[in-house]
């Protein structure tokens, strides 16, 4: 597992999470996955802010929230009460927003709508249960060209010098119309095979071959049938630079077709 001590010594970089979050559940389940998250964040750096690239928060083009309250969205329906009752009152970041939007030469355009959804508060309940971090969501266009996406996250890569940690948070299987209702459903063949394919991909740093996923055969195709829940981890990629270091700090697929596989760029 990466600390401080492994991360790169010669430079005051921040490291870039991606997030398989699944079901809102998660945000109350005691599992493998919910585990992992609060061992990783007793071991991660303290961050100025937190932006979280948001599967949930689909917009006409890149955005980002910059309330300094942002509000908590329970952006579902039908689960139990208990999830309804879980608060994250953590403060915005405006002025990191807005230095998102400077950064990306105004590509990325500031707005107090929105706020944090599940994408967001369901994965920090457990990396940074005080809810005590500045907290701000980047909503983007799933319309927009994968190459498009990646070659934007490339322009924040001062984000990382600013002490701001940024987390993609998506799945990068998500298949809910194949998907199983028991968590603990075996996965699909073919949900396996291609999150494996994507490990390897991410090891060998063959980004190319990420951004152009829809190349990647019929079992890529099952595991993204819609790009919403991909495309952050697009964002994590796009940040990771030439010395940098990729472990996995989870694997595994809930629900038969949803891959919880998350790593950690530093």
């Amino acid at each position: 597992m990466f600390t401080m001590s492994t991360m790169n010594s010669s430079s005051p970089l921040m490291p870039v999470l991606f997030v398989g979050h699944g079901s809102p559940m998660n945000a109350v389940t005691d599992n493998g996955y919910t585990r992992a998250l609060r061992k990783l964040g007793g071991e991660l750096p303290r961050p100025r802010a937190i932006m979280v690239v948001s599967a949930h928060w689909l917009a006409k083009s890149p955005v980002v929230n910059c309330a300094k309250n942002p509000e908590q969205i329970y952006d579902f329906f039908g689960f139990p009460p208990e999830l309804y009752a879980v608060k994250y009152p953590c403060p915005g970041a405006p002025d990191e927003a807005q230095f998102v939007s400077r950064t990306a030469k105004y590509m990325v355009t500031c707005t107090p709508e929105w706020g944090i959804d599940h994408a967001s508060w369901a994965v920090l309940v457990h990396l940074f249960p005080d809810a005590d971090v500045p907290v701000f969501e980047m909503g983007f266009d799933p319309g927009m060209d994968p190459r498009s996406h990646y070659e934007l996250g490339r322009r924040l890569t001062a984000l990382r010098r600013n002490g701001i940690l940024v987390i993609g948070s998506g799945n990068m299987v998500h298949n809910l119309n194949m998907m199983e209702y028991d968590m603990e459903a075996e996965p699909h063949d073919w949900a396996v095979d291609i999150d494996e394919k994507l490990k390897s991909l991410i090891l060998a740093g063959d980004h190319r071959a990420l951004v152009e996923y829809k190349s990647l055969g019929r079992n890529m195709a099952l595991a993204a049938p819609t790009s919403d829940h991909y495309i952050p981890m697009l964002y994590a990629l796009s940040l990771r630079e030439e010395t940098d270091r990729v472990e996995f700090f989870h694997e595994g697929i809930q629900n038969g077709t949803v891959s919880m596989r998350g790593f950690i760029i530093g």
